[in-house]
């Protein structure tokens, strides 16, 4: 449905080199990398609101252009929502939603307009100006517009930085089922490695402005090529065993019956996370290492390492 095709970008310095990937109907893909790789460069790119230095974006099949030959930047089937907000700003907030559409019938655009302010949790600001919102709302008006357009394609950029937990869940499954069901493309940045995991379908994960790899997010939760890719996306244990290092997942772990048996590990804190406890535990040479658990594992002496992908 969308193809990149050797995207480059150059200011001063190379900051996108081939980028190339495709997105087809109905999938979301995320995009990770260190900051600067230039990932919010690469959404605006994607949805013809800046021009690339070499390389063409296409959306079924017709090429997406940036402002150099639009005269009005963007595409109308592709919508970005990034830290601009981009709203109007005098407008109030249902305005600011039916604005977006206006084509539909009356009786649909208060209908529509009305499950966006409850999806978003902005009921109680349907009646103030845009202007007045913190940014936390701003953000989620500028989400709601965007879906108000039913786009083919949505690009998000760091789309949760500003919501509480209970929201972003919430918000985090509308999406999976609007996609689903509008058979709508997703493209999401975000720094956080948990949001990345438990939406996409699959991650493309950028350094040094190229492609490293591109895979599934159990792939590179469980089977990441390198410990930076693998930190990348959560903590990575570190411990060396008969000569030989190993590296592990905190959930990538047994405790054996036998108490003789396993590697002995000396306990040293447990920190509740809410839904489960992060456990710390001190190995050979006061090496620190961290096990995952639903309840804290004070009374662990001995663990073994049991692996849930083929990795290093």
């Amino acid at each position: 449905m969308l193809s990149v095709e050797n995207i480059s970008l150059k200011f001063d310095k190379q900051i996108l080199t081939n980028i190339s990937f495709a997105v087809k109907e109905n999938e979301i893909v995320g995009i990770a990398g260190q900051s600067g790789a230039g990932k919010t460069s690469l959404l605006k790119i994607i949805g013809g609101l800046a021009d690339a230095t070499d390389g063409k974006v296409f959306l079924e099949g017709k090429r997406v252009v940036g402002p150099a030959l639009r005269l009005i930047p963007g595409h109308p089937e592709i919508q970005l929502v990034n830290q601009d907000f981009a709203l109007d700003n005098y407008q109030t907030v249902q305005e600011n939603i039916k604005g977006k559409i206006l084509h539909l019938p009356k009786a649909i655009q208060d209908e529509f307009a009305e499950e966006l302010l409850d999806l978003l949790e902005l009921q109680h600001t349907k009646s103030r100006q845009a202007i007045t919102l913190s940014g936390g709302e701003q953000q989620r008006l500028a989400i709601a517009r965007a879906l108000a357009l039913e786009p083919k394609v949505l690009l998000l950029d760091e789309p949760f930085v500003h919501l509480d937990t209970q929201l972003r869940f919430k918000l985090i499954n509308y999406l999976v089922a609007l996609k689903n069901a509008r058979k709508m493309s997703v493209i999401i940045v975000s720094h956080n490695s948990e949001e990345l995991l438990s939406l996409s379908d699959k991650i493309v994960y950028i350094t040094d402005g190229k492609i490293k790899r591109v895979a599934s997010a159990h792939d590179f939760y469980y089977q990441y090529k390198t410990v930076g890719e693998g930190r990348a996306f959560g903590i990575v244990n570190r411990l060396k065993l008969d000569d030989k290092t190993i590296y592990f997942r905190p959930d990538e772990y047994t405790i054996p019956t036998n108490n003789q048996e396993g590697i002995t590990v000396h306990f040293k804190n447990a920190v509740f996370m809410g839904s489960y406890y992060l456990n710390e535990f001190l190995v050979e040479n006061n090496k620190k290492i961290i096990l995952l658990n639903k309840e804290p594992l004070q009374y662990v002496t001995r663990f073994n390492i049991e692996k849930k992908g083929k990795n290093r």
